[in-house]
């Protein structure tokens, strides 16, 4: 099979952040998350997913809990999960009782995908009250999470009430080999975070295939790649729209977030050489142009990693150009007249 024929085979998604943009509202930002997962659920995307960050004012999505209820809860069929919740955060307790509610509102349409990092800064990791010196135990989390979300044991004293018995499909997520060597050890589907972190993308998802061992979950593994992309009807209007996310990383990277910021043209006029490399780094997966340009990226992007699903990420001002460039990716792929075979897949 050519991988022009993959593409219109593999599985899309939506990661969100809930983006709020220069002169907009926190409320406008999560309509907005709201009407474009029902944009995409028509257009044949498999699932919604939306990410944990905390104190960074251009991101909406802090009570991932709480927004995947507000979206699922306005959309039928689409799978509505996390991207992730950041485990470290939080008491494996809590989030079980968190997911395990959705569960039970929104059955056999909730992912709880799983990341390690705290999704923020050092003060505001303390004011989560994450231990800042304690050991790296996010195996031992997933576990006891896992556990609290399977059905109950003989002798167990603790109780996820809502949760256990629900079995929420869980992901480990990760933009390098830590995250990738779990879930192939544990039989769990891996996503990795190419969306910033390309760089390692090729050796995580060959650690993570050699490390695989078969689960419960899974028999073979199961990887979904994250990648960025900006669709326009020209490369000229994709690379302008575009410049509103190098400025978003710009802005990171000079310790200064902002909200989304408006589009400008020769955005790397802006930054000195050193951020120009800096951005340059986060952003070596993005996929940015006309319908051409983004359907040999996406295809390039399968025949390099192999992935058995991707995961888009577009993000733009203006939220029309944000919404177009999803509907473009789905109409390259093909998947207005096939929406009912991609929802056959059952992770």
């Amino acid at each position: 099979m050519s991988f022009e024929n993959r593409l219109s085979q593999v599985p899309l998604s939506v990661l969100d952040l809930a983006p709020i943009r220069q002169g907009g509202t926190v409320a406008e930002a999560l309509h907005n998350s709201r009407d474009l997962a029902q944009h995409v659920e028509r257009w044949g995307y498999k699932r919604f997913w939306l990410a944990e960050h905390h104190n960074i004012p251009g991101i909406a999505s802090a009570a991932t809990a709480v927004l995947i209820g507000y979206v699922a809860d306005g959309t039928k069929t689409i799978r509505v999960g996390s991207g992730g919740v950041m485990l470290p955060n939080h008491a494996p307790l809590v989030i079980a009782e968190q997911f395990g509610t959705l569960a039970s509102l929104y059955p056999g349409r909730i992912d709880l995908g799983l990341g390690r990092a705290p999704g923020t800064d050092q003060a505001t990791m303390r004011a989560l009250r994450r231990d800042l010196n304690g050991a790296d135990d996010f195996p031992e989390l997933v576990g006891e999470l896992r556990a609290l979300l399977a059905n109950p044991q003989d002798g167990q004293t603790l109780h996820a009430i809502p949760g256990e018995g629900t079995n929420v499909p869980i992901w480990l997520l990760g933009s390098s080999g830590f995250s990738a060597h779990l879930a192939g050890l544990l039989g769990l589907p891996f996503a990795f975070a190419a969306h910033f972190q390309p760089d390692n993308l090729i050796p995580a998802l060959a650690l993570y295939r050699k490390m695989f061992r078969p689960s419960e979950v899974l028999d073979e593994p199961y990887a979904m790649v994250a990648v960025p992309v900006v669709a326009a009807e020209s490369d000229a209007k994709a690379k302008f729209v575009s410049s509103s996310m190098y400025l978003a990383f710009l802005n990171l990277i000079r310790n200064h977030p902002r909200p989304v910021m408006p589009p400008v043209e020769n955005v790397e006029e802006l930054a000195n050489p050193l951020e120009r490399a800096a951005v340059q780094a986060k952003l070596g997966a993005v996929i940015v142009g006309g319908p051409e340009t983004v359907r040999r990226g996406l295809e390039k992007v399968l025949e390099e990693t192999n992935a058995n699903e991707l995961m888009i990420v577009s993000n733009a001002y203006e939220y029309k150009d944000r919404l177009r460039s999803y509907e473009m990716v789905s109409e390259i792929k093909g998947t207005h007249a096939s929406q009912e075979a991609m929802r056959e897949t059952s992770i």
